[in-house]
C-alpha cells in the first residue's frame, strides 16, 4: 500500500476571509503531494501567494507561503492509494506542471458550486475539483458529487483521509528544521 498526501489550507487575507464566510468552513485550499512533509505538491491557486488575481496550475513553495502568510495553518492527510495510482498521480501532475499556463482557476465555476449544478470548461478548475477529477481518473473517490462540485470541505469530511499533522506551517516549512509528523486519526 502507498499513500499520497492532502494539505486542507487556512491562510489569512481578504479573498480566503470572504471564501471562509461564505463557505463557513476554516480550510478553503487543498492541495496534493507525494510526501508527508509536502516537498513536492501542487495545486490550483495563486501563482505568486501575495496576489490573488493570478491563479493557475502550480508547484506549491512552502517557504515562500510562509514568508508571506505566517500564520498559516495545514492539515496534513494521509490517503491511501496503490503504488501504481501514486506513479500515475505523480506522472500526471509533473505532466501538468509543464503546461502549468494552459490550467487556470475556475472563477466562473464558483457561482455554480454554490447552486450545486455541475460547471466545467476545459483545463479550468477550483483546487478541490482538480484533485478530485485526478484522483477520481485514477481510480480513487473522494466524494460522490460531480467533481466540478468538491470542496474543501468534501476533502475535510472524507473517511478516506486520516490526519497526520495539524499545525502551523512554521513547523512544516522550514528546511533545516526536523518536520515531526504526528500519527493519528481525523476522528479522535
Amino acid at each position: 500500500m502507498a499513500h499520497i498526501y492532502i494539505a486542507l489550507v487556512d491562510t489569512p487575507g481578504i479573498f480566503a476571509t470572504m471564501i471562509r464566510k461564505f463557505l463557513r468552513q476554516r480550510y478553503i485550499h487543498v492541495v496534493i503531494a507525494a510526501d508527508a512533509k509536502m516537498t513536492e505538491s501542487y495545486s490550483v491557486g495563486r501563482r505568486n501567494p501575495a496576489i490573488p488575481f493570478f491563479a493557475g496550475f502550480e508547484k506549491e513553495d512552502k517557504n515562500k507561503i510562509l514568508h508571506i502568510f505566517p500564520t498559516a495553518v495545514y492539515r496534513i492527510c494521509e490517503l491511501s492509494c496503490t503504488s501504481q495510482q501514486k506513479q500515475r498521480i505523480m506522472e500526471e501532475l509533473n505532466a501538468d506542471y509543464r503546461r502549468r499556463f494552459q490550467i487556470h482557476y475556475a472563477v466562473l465555476a464558483l457561482p455554480f458550486i454554490v447552486m450545486g449544478i455541475p460547471f466545467y470548461i476545459k483545463n479550468q478548475y477550483t483546487c478541490s475539483s482538480y484533485i478530485a477529477k485526478l484522483l477520481s481518473e485514477n481510480g480513487i473517490s473522494i466524494s460522490k458529487k460531480h467533481f466540478s462540485l468538491v470542496t474543501p470541505k468534501d476533502f475535510y469530511e472524507s473517511e478516506k483521509l486520516h490526519m497526520i499533522f495539524e499545525g502551523d506551517l512554521s513547523e512544516i516549512a522550514v528546511e533545516n528544521k526536523k518536520c515531526i509528523i504526528r500519527r493519528e486519526s481525523a476522528y479522535e
